[in-house]
């Protein structure tokens, strides 16, 4: 176990450094002159050289590169170029937003799509099997952005409810009530997603599971149908599910920001796009390194947990 740790941290340095250096040269080719967004008219040759200075970005992209993730190793993502502000309070104002989007969304998402799925794989082809598979393919193939515009305009237009609309949202700190139910549409289109993917994986193993030897074993015993989907085909069919949950959060970090900007939600998609039109290449970095980060560690949770559900994944 010791040996696959430490095999993993290496792998997971290799991969943050890539994914680092990739993003950094990646953004200094975006189109815009960020000396034009600060000086304006006084753009002048002489302006921008000292600016230049001032911010740098005079040096090579190597020396910036290294300076920077130097920086970064002591936790300071440095201060943005456009209004001065920390990039590391602006990504920490901003993510815990995307943590409680996405912890609302995944609860509602399993506690759907668990239940369906294991009413689904009792009788595969069987008429709710059918319906279920086919709403999910319907479901599947509409983008969220489609998905919040009819909600808004069903439920923010039409019901005319509070604190639903775009720009309604307010911090926890501020009103725990209305931060809710600002967040109850956004987290609903990315839990549909969700619940489709859930659905498909678990009923798709579930159907498998059920025609293991070991299940026939326990009906034999006299088991109640519920006990046998429950303690014996639920825990060694939930392996992909676990995968595919953490490809899934780590794609919503990264992919929640059409739902926040459409909804003015200031979460960390929402902060990106900001940064991307003013051209604020500290923050753009910034915050491309930390969802990476974020999905990376995700993704070694993930695969750790693996041998926990089920202990006859062995780590050599």
């Amino acid at each position: 176990m010791i040996k696959y740790l430490g095999r993993r941290v290496i792998a997971l340095a290799v991969i943050l450094t890539i994914v680092s250096f990739g993003s950094f040269s990646l953004i200094h080719l975006l189109p815009g002159d960020i000396a034009t967004v600060i000086l304006g008219t006084g753009n002048t040759p002489a302006n921008r050289i000292a600016l230049y200075k001032q911010l740098g970005l005079d040096k090579g992209l190597f020396s910036q590169y290294s300076t920077w993730l130097g920086n970064i190793f002591q936790l300071n993502f440095g201060n943005s170029f456009i209004d001065g502000t920390s990039v590391s309070t602006t990504i920490g104002t901003a993510l815990p937003i995307d943590f409680e989007m996405i912890l609302i969304s995944q609860v509602m998402a399993f506690a759907i799509a668990i239940p369906l799925a294991m009413k689904a794989a009792k009788k595969p082809n069987g008429l709710f099997d059918r319906i279920a598979t086919g709403t999910s393919f319907t479901m599947l193939s509409v983008p969220p952005f489609i998905f919040i515009v009819l909600l808004v305009l069903v439920v923010s237009i039409n019901l005319q409810i509070p604190g639903t609309g775009p720009a309604s949202f307010v911090t926890f700190g501020q009103d725990p009530f209305h931060n809710l139910v600002s967040l109850v549409l956004p987290s609903i289109v990315l839990g549909i997603g969700s619940t489709v993917v859930y659905f498909r994986v678990l009923r798709s193993d579930l159907v498998s599971t059920l025609q293991e030897e070991f299940i026939t074993m326990a009906r034999s015993k006299g088991l109640t149908r519920r006990r046998i989907m429950w303690r014996h085909a639920f825990r060694p069919s939930s392996i992909a599910l676990l995968g595919t949950a953490g490809l899934n959060i780590g794609g919503l970090i990264a992919g929640g920001f059409i739902v926040e900007y459409l909804m003015q939600i200031p979460g960390i998609g929402y902060m990106l796009i900001l940064a991307i039109n003013k051209s604020d290449f500290l923050l753009v970095q910034g915050i491309v390194m930390t969802i990476a980060t974020l999905i990376v560690l995700l993704n070694f949770l993930i695969d750790f947990l693996f041998g926990i559900i089920d202990p006859r994944i062995t780590r050599d």
